[in-house]
């Protein structure tokens, strides 16, 4: 093989001829270099390169799964639908019981929505008129009116007013409305109307001579009535020693509630506080009250609402049982 050195002029010098081949040693490590570079750009250009029938699709993101929180319907509140007749006022009727000799008659006050609660029962109150009246004096006077405005407002549970008839004073069977309203009206009305038949929920009221049958039968009948109301109560003296024995045979925690109520221009106001006497002496807790007036309509109407106040106030107090 030839000497590289016979293809340069002979005039060149020794530096010239290591200058030369520093310069064919660059060039080849150059030409290596580019060599090494293009394969490696060619092996890094086939990995990359897509196939000609490839498209490059993004990958669809599927989102993951949340839970989303539906909050249930909350259920609504109960809330009865107010009955339109508690509003409205309650009613009057006029009823009789069979086959009683003589008749025997009444009026009774039925409450706002009697009819509508049919498993509804109400307290009752009897209330006996004076002396030459009759069973609407009671309802003239305002009862059912007063009853109303105390339902409507809320002040009172809707109670019962029954209104029997005595108009028979002065006649023999007069003498016998006592055992009559014991025996067959009371009976007659629970079993017809739907009340509360229960002393606790059962009162008894009189004015004027109704009065004094209120206390007659209140005392001697203790286990039938929770409150007894005596308005210008209509006793004689001589009865003061029977109504204090009968009295003090009634057990202390069964003795029924007293209201008594008169005027200071009452034509038996001093009977009225010999009772009264009575009542303090065998401590029988009671309410007494001396109102200005006289033994009139207009002194009961004037306080019906009070009465009915008083009456009602155990009612209130007092769950059904």
């Amino acid at each position: 093989m030839a000497e590289l050195g016979h293809f340069y002029p002979s005039t060149l010098s020794r530096s010239g001829t290591s200058i030369m081949r520093r310069m064919k040693t660059r060039q080849a490590i150059l030409f290596i270099n580019s060599i090494l570079l293009l394969i490696t750009l060619s092996a890094c250009s086939t990995s990359n390169e897509l196939t000609p029938t490839q498209t490059a699709i993004p990958a669809t993101l599927t989102p993951t799964p949340t839970m989303t929180f539906t909050p249930s319907p909350v259920p609504a509140t109960s809330t009865p639908t107010p009955l339109t007749c508690l509003t409205e006022s309650g009613e009057v009727k006029q009823g009789a019981i069979p086959e009683t000799i003589p008749s025997q008659e009444f009026l009774i006050y039925l409450p706002p929505c009697y009819e509508n609660s049919a498993d509804a029962r109400f307290p009752v109150l009897y209330l006996l008129h004076g002396l030459t009246y009759n069973q609407d004096q009671w309802v003239r006077l305002g009862v059912p009116t007063v009853a109303d405005q105390l339902i409507h407002s809320g002040e009172s549970v809707p109670f019962i007013v029954v209104f029997p008839d005595d108009h028979y004073w002065n006649a023999p069977a007069g003498a016998s409305f006592g055992n009559r309203l014991i025996n067959t009206i009371i009976p007659y009305i629970d079993e017809n109307y739907r009340t509360l038949a229960d002393r606790e929920h059962r009162a008894l009221g009189g004015l004027s001579s109704g009065g004094g049958w209120t206390v007659q039968l209140g005392f001697e009948h203790p286990e039938l009535f929770g409150s007894l109301g005596l308005h210008s109560a209509a006793i004689f003296t001589e009865d003061a020693p029977y109504i204090e024995n009968i009295m003090q045979k009634i057990p202390e925690d069964t003795r029924p509630r007293v209201w008594f109520d008169i005027g200071d221009a009452d034509k038996d106001l001093g009977s009225g506080r010999l009772f009264e006497e009575i009542l303090t002496r065998n401590n029988y807790l009671h309410e007494f009250h001396l109102f200005t007036g006289a033994h009139t309509e207009t002194y009961w109407a004037a306080h019906i609402d009070e009465y009915l106040r008083w009456y009602t106030q155990a009612w209130q107090e007092t769950p059904a049982q």
